[in-house]
């Protein structure tokens, strides 16, 4: 590439993770494929929406797709989901413990537009918010704003990035597909150092819970535009919409409706 580097504008929140080190050769390639297929949708403001269970790698291939599209010259935003949550002073309001209670009253999807989605798509607004409450420390950084170019790609990871409340944003839509257990197995490990010996009962039961709502009421894998297996991380591969994700999707279905499912 030869183009000039364009900036890349991440959120003020403390929740997060690095830049991941270059893995493979084969996950670079997939990475630039993938790159290319979003800028390729036009030169003009892009929204793109990155989800999967959680610890499937939403965050770094996020962090990657960002890298190789500001080396290309386009200016790039990444947010996070988790960072237009509902305040934890607040959940003493709802549930948000246990898995249907976290599907349906974590996040506010309300503020996500109204300080992200809704600016970005606006021509006429200039800058947008990365983040509305800090999921760490709880502090409102609503106020801070991140310019926005005619050209900026906004990148957002998520679970439940494809609920009907803001499915209609997106113009390229990423699936990173794991098994459910690798999934509570790499929460578990990952979330050691502030959820301690409960790590892995708020992944299995709460956040596993969600997620089996979310795939069964919300069946985002049809409408995937790229759904890549991410394993093994220095082996992705891009898959159809089946195993193992699709097949945990038909089991959620099949509880919901109390009859017969099947992964086609």
């Amino acid at each position: 590439m030869t183009a000039q580097r364009a900036d890349i504008h991440l959120s003020p929140s403390t929740w997060q993770q690095p830049v991941p080190a270059p893995a493979s050769a084969e996950r670079a390639a997939l990475v630039e494929e993938t790159a290319r297929a979003i800028l390729a949708r036009g030169s003009g403001r892009l929204l793109v929406g990155i989800d999967g269970l959680t610890a499937a790698g939403k965050t770094s291939f996020g962090h990657e797709l960002a890298e190789w599209m500001a080396d290309a010259g386009r200016p790039v935003l990444r947010a996070t989901l988790d960072d237009f949550k509902n305040p934890w002073k607040d959940r003493h309001l709802y549930d948000r413990e246990t898995g249907e209670g976290y599907y349906r009253n974590a996040y506010d999807y309300a503020r996500l537009r109204s300080l992200l989605l809704d600016p970005f798509r606006s021509p006429e607004a200039n800058s947008c918010a990365l983040c509305g409450i800090d999921p760490l420390t709880q502090v409102d950084h609503s106020e801070e704003r991140a310019p926005l170019a005619p050209d900026a790609v906004l990148v957002v990871d998520g679970i439940f990035a494809f609920r009907p409340e803001i499915d209609d944003y997106w113009d390229y839509r990423v699936w990173l597909d794991v098994d459910p257990e690798l999934s509570v197995r790499r929460g578990t490990e990952r979330d050691q150092n502030w959820a301690g010996s409960e790590a892995e009962a708020i992944h299995r039961d709460r956040y596993l819970v969600a997620e089996r709502i979310y795939l069964a009421e919300v069946d985002p894998l049809p409408r995937m535009d790229v759904l890549i297996d991410n394993t093994d991380f220095a082996r992705p591969r891009v898959l159809a919409p089946r195993r193992p994700t699709a097949e945990f999707a038909a089991e959620a279905r099949r509880d919901r409706d109390g009859g017969v499912s099947h992964v086609e």
